[in-house]
This record gives structure tokens, C-alpha cells and sequence, in this order.
């Protein structure tokens, strides 16, 4: 994944328009007192077209930002062409000041209606004259160039929104394959924006003891994503300096000292981190900040207890060389293991009270043993809520039983 243009590469730089000025008039004389007129004007470009049948393609070809057009003519109307200008895409926004051998109203407010932007009696002042051609052509050219950002605008959206998908599945590449077997696992992921914060994963340390860990990175957006995946890949692959992966506080030490925020952006993550051992069934774990997991542990469904494994530790970046506490738990037959976000839990009810962490243990050790835990939490969280709106913070959380 290439992140490192995420903000689009699209050019601010607007082009730079020379005042150019059409000037449709079947008489050569008019022709040459309008360029005599604009002569020492070295801003403004001036073009005669005699044949007023090609006032259109000659108009097409040039690109002016004003037109001069005559209204009395032979073989064509002025004020026909005046409507055949705003009925041509590429002239219907070109400023067009009709001229006109005498000052008639009814005229005026013909060419007008037909789409004119001025209108001037012949010869006029060439004071007057270039004046009115740099006030039109500027605003002309003020359109063109906005209308130029707004493409490139669009052209960077474009490019932003595809380059935020790849990685978006990117991060979701990252998440595990659900397992089936000795250890049974279940997850939904559901980020609040494009990209989140949250990431989680689990694997064989050995051929006795099974990890699993999920992060909650403060924020969502590009920096948020970026940080969780580089967290997540460090723990995959345990390759993070100095770490025992089969303790969990000595990978949170670790993981805290590799990630200080004032390195991240001021970003900083909680984490769960535990590992379980298949031949003494023991469960040790460690968090940061984190949620405490949520532990159904008993001889059989009925005689389950609800555990809420915590530690009293600080989030991942916050103080260099920080102590990080641990604790474990014997995982009996019957099992449930719900390591979440703050997201899970974190909704307005419908009343607008936000829901406590307190009332979501209460739900999740309510539960009748289900093969989709996890998805009826998830409607259940969305039945709290009372709409179908997005959730306001990452949706992650992960079921693990030990078999």
C-alpha cells in the first residue's frame, strides 16, 4: 500500500488566460479601427473574423474571453449568432459585447434576453471600449480558473477516495481467518469511517501457546490506520525487540517503549494482550488502558461465573519504561472469552444516555450459549441505540473458546 500520497497529488497551479478578443464584423474598416484601438495594449490579444458564417468554428479554434459582435450583417442576423453562441458548449459562457449602429431599446433588450453581456453603440471610446473588454474577460477568466480547481478538486477526491479503499483493504487484510478446532474464534469489525483505529489478531507463538491481542489507536483517518497496522504486524509476526511473547507485560513494556506518541503524532492505543497455554489451560494477559475482557468460565453453561480480566496500566505511548502488570486465569470447560473496543459499548441509548461498561458486562453474561455470540451482540448494540446510523467509534470485538 502506497499511503504516502494519500492526500492527492493534483496541481494547485490555475492556468494563466491571455485577454482574447473576437471581433465578428463583415467590415474591414470597423476591423482595423478596433485593432488600432487595442494596439498598445500588450495584455490583449485581437483577432478579426470578417466572415460571420465562421464566427462559430473561428470562435471554437481561438477560445476568446470576449466577443465583439456586430448585429447588422450581411447572410447572418448579429443577434442570431448572439443565440447561437450561448447554444455552442464551448462559446455559451464567452462574455459577448454586441455593437450596434445606434442606441435602440428594443434592440438592446433583445440581445439581452438572447444571452448579451453588453452593449455598445459603434465606434465607441477606446477608453470605454478597453475597459469594458479586461472587465468582462477577467471575470471570464475568474470562471475559467475556478472552474479548473473545481475539477482538480474532484480529480484529488477521486484519487483520495480510491487511494483510502486500498487501504482500507489493506487494514482488513491484516485481520485474522476465523478458527475452528482447539481454539474456536468469532469476530466484527466494523470501522466508523473509512478508516479506523482498531485492529486486532492471533496466532501460534508455539505449538503450546496461542496469542491474541486487539489495539484501539485514539482517532480514526489515515494516521490512525497507519499506526494500528504497524502495531498489529509487530505482534504477528513477534518481532518486537527485546519482548518475551509468552509474557504478556513484557510485550506491552516493549510494544509502550517501540510506540512513545510524541513519535506518533501524539497518537497514542490501548491494547489486551493475552496468551493461552493448551496444556496447562492457563490464561495470562495484560492491557493498557483497554477494556477489560469479558471472561464466561465455568464447569458447564449454568455454573459459569462472568470474570473481568483487567490491569491497572497505563495506554500504549504515553511513559517510556513503564511497568506493566499482568495477571491469569485457569479457563475451565465451558468457556467464553470477548476481548472488545470501547466502541462496542460506547452508544447513546435512545434516551441519550450513554451506555456504561458496567451495563455492557451485564449484557454479554446474560447470554444464552449461541454459536453467533458475536453477531447478537452487535444487534443487540444496535437495538440500544435505536437507529440505523453508524456507530461513532470502531465496532471490534473478538470470541474466543478454548475447547
Amino acid at each position: 500500500m502506497d499511503v504516502k500520497n494519500l492526500k492527492g497529488n493534483i496541481s494547485t497551479d490555475l492556468t494563466e488566460h491571455k485577454i482574447t478578443v473576437m471581433l465578428v464584423d463583415d467590415q474591414a474598416i470597423i476591423g482595423e479601427a478596433v485593432k488600432r484601438m487595442l494596439a498598445d495594449e500588450k495584455d490583449i490579444e485581437f483577432n478579426f473574423c470578417q466572415d460571420p458564417t465562421k464566427a462559430i468554428e473561428t470562435a471554437n479554434k481561438l477560445n476568446p474571453t470576449v466577443i465583439l459582435q456586430d448585429l447588422v450583417m450581411p447572410d447572418i442576423d448579429g443577434l442570431h449568432l448572439v443565440k447561437y453562441y450561448r447554444a455552442n458548449k464551448s462559446t455559451s459562457n464567452i462574455p459577448l459585447i454586441v455593437l450596434s449602429a445606434k442606441e435602440d431599446p428594443k434592440i438592446k433588450a433583445e440581445a439581452f434576453a438572447l444571452g448579451a453581456n453588453d452593449y455598445l453603440v459603434k465606434l465607441p471610446d477606446k477608453v470605454e471600449l478597453i475597459a469594458r473588454i479586461k472587465y468582462h474577460s477577467k471575470a471570464y477568466i475568474n470562471l475559467l480558473q475556478r472552474n479548473e480547481a473545481y475539477e482538480a478538486m474532484l480529480e484529488s477526491q477521486k484519487l483520495l477516495a480510491e487511494e483510502i479503499a486500498e487501504a482500507s483493504a489493506y487494514v482488513r487484510s491484516l485481520l485474522p481467518n476465523t478458527l475452528s478446532g482447539i481454539i474456536e474464534t468469532e469476530w466484527k469489525f466494523i470501522p466508523s469511517t473509512s478508516l479506523g483505529g482498531d485492529a486486532f489478531g492471533y496466532h501460534w507463538v508455539d505449538e503450546n501457546n496461542f496469542a491474541m491481542y486487539l489495539l484501539d489507536v485514539c482517532g480514526h483517518g489515515v494516521g490512525a490506520a497507519l499506526l494500528s497496522s504497524s502495531a498489529i504486524n509487530i505482534l504477528r509476526s513477534n518481532t518486537l525487540p527485546n519482548a518475551d511473547f509468552l509474557d504478556p507485560s513484557s510485550v506491552l513494556f516493549s510494544i509502550n517503549n517501540a510506540f512513545p506518541m510524541e513519535e506518533q503524532n501524539n497518537k497514542f492505543f490501548t491494547i489486551w494482550y493475552g496468551v493461552y497455554n493448551k496444556q496447562t489451560r492457563e490464561l495470562k494477559y495484560s492491557s493498557g488502558g483497554h477494556p477489560p475482557a469479558i471472561l464466561l468460565n465455568g464447569e458447564n453453561e449454568k455454573s459459569r461465573e462472568t470474570l473481568e480480566l483487567r490491569n491497572k496500566n497505563l495506554a500504549i505511548g504515553y511513559l517510556p519504561d513503564f511497568e506493566f502488570k499482568s495477571g491469569s486465569v485457569k479457563i475451565d470447560r465451558y468457556n467464553k472469552l470477548f476481548i472488545y473496543s470501547d466502541g462496542v459499548f460506547e452508544v447513546k441509548k435512545s434516551n441519550g444516555e450513554m451506555m456504561t461498561a458496567a451495563e455492557f458486562v451485564e449484557i454479554v453474561s446474560s447470554l444464552p450459549d449461541n454459536q453467533n455470540t458475536v453477531e447478537i451482540i452487535y444487534e443487540k448494540m444496535k437495538q440500544i441505540k435505536g437507529n440505523d446510523d453508524p456507530f461513532d467509534d470502531d465496532f471490534s470485538i473478538l470470541e474466543l473458546t478454548f475447547n
